[in-house]
């Protein structure tokens, strides 16, 4: 199978295949990282189009959206609606026993689920889930642990490279993408 990442492994590509639950972390994954508080205490983020997008195809292809946040922003609970996000957990500081819980309410196992992470925070659901992945400027110690590194930066595609490689692996890729060349080709 030809991806749009050619350094994937057969092994990440297997994994990807099982995964039926991608959960996210947000600053760092959805994000830059960056967080901008206001005079008045407001928390502004910059998400990336691509990322919900992205999102929202893996979603329409049959993989269920999770976010795990230790932070709680209402504008993150915005962009979790905006994008499908089924299950969402913020404020989340234990990331473990939020990932344990979302496990068994979702009656998947840690094998079904993909966990996207930047920090070292993250490392107790990454080393429990089927497929642990990291942006590359997560600290080193994340990066050793972690299955896969995207090449896109965390706010910056990272999101949609992943939900397009799981697209990939499970045969629905091209699915989700015929109906934007069908509108193409009908429009040229």
């Amino acid at each position: 199978m030809q991806t749009l990442n050619t350094r994937i492994s057969d092994e990440v590509m297997r994994r990807l295949k099982n995964i039926k639950l991608l959960v996210l972390d947000v600053d760092g994954v959805m994000t830059d990282g960056g967080l901008t508080i206001g005079d008045d205490g407001q928390e502004y983020k910059t998400f990336h189009s691509h990322d919900g997008l992205g999102m929202k195809l893996l979603k329409a292809s049959g993989v269920a959206l999770a976010i795990i946040t230790g932070r709680t922003s209402n504008v993150v609970k915005k962009r979790a609606e905006s994008t499908g996000v089924a299950h969402f957990y913020q404020g989340a500081e234990d990331k473990l026993a939020a990932f344990q819980d979302l496990v068994k309410i979702s009656g998947l196992t840690p094998a079904q689920c993909a966990f996207m992470g930047d920090d070292v925070v993250d490392l107790p659901p990454m080393l429990q889930c089927g497929c642990a992945i990291a942006v590359p400027a997560s600290p080193q110690l994340v990066l050793d642990h972690a299955h896969y590194i995207t090449l896109k930066s965390g706010g910056h595609g990272a999101v949609r490279e992943v939900c397009e490689l799981i697209m990939q692996s499970q045969g629905t890729f091209d699915a989700q993408m015929a109906p934007f060349l069908k509108q193409a080709s009908v429009a040229n």
